[in-house]
C-alpha cells in the first residue's frame, strides 16, 4: 500500500518540472504557458529507504522490492476554477481522487517564466487555490443537501448522517475555513470520507526555490513556513530544477552533485517523508532469501491489517505475526540471531505494528 499525492498549483510554478524529476520521465510537458498539462499524468516512484538495503544485505535476499508512491500531475488551476474557468472542472474532478495534495508554490524570481497573476507571492497563490477548493465544496454541499431533503424527511439514517456532516462542513466553509478543521467522531469517519470534499485533503506546501536557495530557502519560503505552521500543515523546500538535474545522474554523480549544492538528500526523499508524516503512514518489512520487501501501513495499524496489505486472505485467516524490531534484526545479524537472543516475538491480533518491524505472518487458508 502506497498512497496517491496530487501535485497542484497555479500555472508555471514548476509542477510539471517537479513531476518529471520525481518520476524520471518527460511524460508531463513542462512549457511556459498555462494548461500544458491537459490530462493528469500519473507516475509511480519507489519510496527510498536505506533500511531495506541493509536488511537485504544481511538476509542475502536475491531481490529488493521497495514500497511505491503514486504522484499525479494535475492541470494548473486559475481563479474561477470552481465555476469552470480554465480547466477548472477537470482539475476539481482529478483532485478528488488523491489522498493528499502537494501544493507547489513559486518562491523564485525569473523574468523568463511568466506568472499567471504577474507577480511572485506564494501565500496569495495558496489562498487562491484554497478559496477555489472551498467554493467548489460549498457548491457541492448545497446541491447534495437539496437532493437529500426527501430521504431525510423519510427518516433514512444514512441520509440524516450525511446531512449532519454536510452542515458541519458548510458551517466551517462559510467561516472561511477548510472542511478539514471539522472534528469528526470515529463513528462518522467512514461517512465523512465518502463525502469526498476537496478541502478535507491534507496539504503539503512545496516551496519551489531557485537552485542557489535550495539548502536554506528564502524570504518567500519562510512566509510559506509561517503560513503552514499556523494552519497545522507541512511544508518542504525544493528546487525543481535541481531535482530535474539529479534525475539525469547516476547514484554516485547525484551524491557528488548534492554535496556541492550543500544538500544532504534529494528533494524526493524529503517530499516522501513529509508525505508519510502528513498521512500518518509507516513501513514494515518482510525479509528472506528470495526477497526483501517494504510495505506501507497506517500508523496504529494492527497486525491483521498489516497482513491484509499483502493479501486479503492473510488478514481473514490471521493467526499470529512473528515479529523482530528493525534494530534487533540488524544488531543480532538477522532472523536466526534474533531468535537465539529471544528477540523474535509472537504477536497476536491486538498487536500494533511499529515502524521498521520485520514481520512473518502465519495464517489459515
Amino acid at each position: 500500500m502506497g498512497f496517491k499525492m496530487g501535485i497542484v498549483g497555479l500555472p508555471n510554478v514548476g509542477k510539471s518540472t517537479l513531476f518529471n524529476a520525481l518520476t524520471r520521465t518527460a511524460a508531463a510537458q513542462a512549457a511556459n504557458f498555462p494548461f500544458c498539462t491537459i490530462e493528469p499524468n500519473v507516475g509511480e516512484v519507489a519510496v527510498p529507504d536505506k533500511r531495506l538495503d541493509t536488511l537485504a544485505e544481511i538476509a542475502k535476499s536475491r531481490s529488493i522490492i521497495p514500497t511505491r508512491m503514486t504522484f499525479v500531475d494535475i492541470a494548473g488551476l486559475v481563479k474561477g476554477a470552481s465555476k469552470g474557468e480554465g480547466l477548472g472542472n477537470q482539475f476539481l474532478a482529478n483532485i478528488r481522487e488523491v489522498d493528499a495534495i502537494a501544493h507547489v508554490l513559486r518562491c523564485f524570481e525569473d523574468g523568463d517564466v511568466t506568472h499567471v497573476e504577474g507577480r511572485v507571492d506564494p501565500v496569495a497563490d495558496a489562498e487562491t487555490i484554497e478559496t477555489e477548493l472551498m467554493l467548489a465544496d460549498i457548491d457541492s454541499i448545497e446541491k447534495r443537501m437539496q437532493n437529500l431533503t426527501r430521504k431525510v424527511r423519510g427518516g433514512d439514517k444514512d441520509a440524516v448522517q450525511q446531512e449532519r456532516l454536510l452542515k458541519a462542513a458548510l458551517a466551517a466553509l462559510e467561516e472561511g475555513k477548510p472542511a478539514r478543521v471539522v472534528e469528526i467522531d470515529e463513528d462518522d469517519a467512514k461517512a465523512w470520507k465518502m463525502l469526498q470534499l476537496l478541502t478535507t485533503k491534507p496539504v503539503l506546501y512545496v516551496c519551489n526555490v531557485a537552485e542557489d536557495e535550495a539548502a536554506e530557502g528564502n524570504a518567500q519560503s519562510a512566509r510559506v513556513a509561517e503560513m503552514a505552521a499556523s494552519q497545522g500543515n507541512s511544508h518542504v523546500v525544493i528546487s525543481a530544477k535541481i531535482e530535474e538535474e539529479i534525475s539525469q545522474l547516476d547514484a554516485e554523480e547525484a551524491e557528488m552533485f548534492l554535496s556541492e549544492m550543500g544538500l544532504e538528500e534529494p528533494g524526493l526523499d524529503r517530499l516522501i517523508k513529509a508525505g508519510y508524516n502528513l498521512l500518518n503512514l509507516q513501513t514494515y518489512f518482510t525479509v528472506g532469501p528470495k526477497e526483501a520487501r517494504a510495505w506501507t501501513v497506517r500508523t496504529g495499524a494492527l497486525a491483521p491489517q498489516a497482513a491484509g496489505v499483502i493479501h486479503g486472505d492473510f488478514e481473514k485467516g490471521f493467526i499470529r505475526a512473528e515479529t523482530i524490531a528493525y534494530d534487533d534484526y540488524i544488531a543480532l545479524g538477522g532472523e536466526q540471531g534474533a531468535k537465539e537472543a529471544g528477540k523474535m516475538r509472537s504477536e497476536g491480533k491486538g498487536y500494533t505494528v511499529q515502524d521498521g518491524d520485520v514481520l512473518h505472518f502465519l495464517f489459515n487458508t
